[in-house]
């Protein structure tokens, strides 16, 4: 939630009201402007009210010489089509000094007393924090230019770029756990927001995001995190490595017949985990297998097979 602040017409910075680090509120002053072109609207409404308001005299006399039969209704028309054009013209001027920044209360202002004021003040569109601050008092500054970069810290975004070959699985409201090294020992735990649908084609990477609240502006701006993405989990039979027979291509474990007496068997193993494989299928439940020294047993199996 960033909001990047410029003036709405080109001026000089007449002083500074908030420096970085302040919290703001919308609709606060932020710095003072002066700006000639802003009293050169402002000398345009005026004359634009003057305007109307003598399009308003003879539209009224244009009625009454009409009631006397004076004139016709023709000339009372065009005085009526005058008066129009002039209002319009009020209220699109009013709705341009507003763009450029004065509030109803100085417009009506202005209207009522006629008076120029090239002073105006940058206002602040959101409640936040000002992060950043590119002006100085007495600076020439355009509409172009960013003065004030105010964001609402809270709630904040932790982002991270996943490799091309990790997306697959992931998606929005992915489990994620997250540690900030600035913050020990705290672990913020929450679920997915954004998933890019695009590849970054230089790093290979998609982009993913998370919305971490922000109540007391403990995780700031540019902070590194390290990001555990979670699966949901799964019950599932395994076999440790150690239990495990590989040869020609094919995996086996020992299955128990009776007391020292064991018979090699294939079987069919999936994903790995840690120090475990996954079994799919070839033994029951009621079966038992030799978790620890297959290997030594192996040996002793080809022994004997040779003899």
């Amino acid at each position: 939630r960033l909001v990047k602040v410029s003036v709405p017409l080109p001026g000089r910075i007449t002083g500074l009201e908030v420096l970085e680090g302040q919290t703001v509120k919308k609709g606060q002053s932020l710095a003072g402007l002066y700006s000639t072109e802003l009293s050169a609207s402002q000398l345009a409404l005026i004359k634009s009210l003057s305007q109307a308001e003598l399009a308003l005299r003879a539209t009224e006399r244009a009625q009454q010489l009409v009631a006397a039969g004076v004139i016709g209704s023709a000339e009372l028309q065009r005085r009526e089509a005058e008066l129009l054009q002039a209002n319009a013209e009020v209220n699109s001027i009013r709705d341009q000094l507003r763009v450029l920044g004065l509030t109803e209360a100085e417009v009506k202002q202005l209207q009522e007393t006629r008076k120029v004021n090239s002073l105006t003040h940058v206002i602040s569109t959101v409640d936040g924090t000002v992060i950043d601050r590119q002006v100085n008092t007495g600076q020439i500054v355009h509409p172009s230019d960013v003065i004030f970069t105010i964001a609402d810290l809270s709630n904040v975004w932790l982002v991270a770029d996943v490799p091309e070959q990790n997306i697959g699985s992931i998606g929005i409201g992915r489990m994620v756990e997250a540690e900030v090294p600035a913050i020990p020992g705290h672990t913020i735990k929450g679920r997915l927001s954004f998933v890019s649908s695009v590849v970054d084609p230089t790093t290979r990477t998609v982009h993913v995001r998370m919305d971490v609240p922000n109540p007391k502006n403990r995780y700031k701006p540019a902070m590194l995190a390290t990001i555990l993405l979670k699966d949901q989990g799964q019950r599932k039979k395994t076999l440790p490595l150690s239990a495990i027979i590989r040869e020609q291509d094919r995996d086996y474990v020992f299955v128990q017949l009776a007391e020292n007496k064991f018979v090699l068997r294939q079987v069919t193993l999936g994903d790995d985990y840690e120090e475990f494989r996954v079994l799919e299928n070839g033994i029951s439940d009621s079966e038992s297998i030799v978790l620890d020294g297959a290997f030594h047993l192996n040996t002793e199996r080809k022994r004997q097979a040779l003899q």
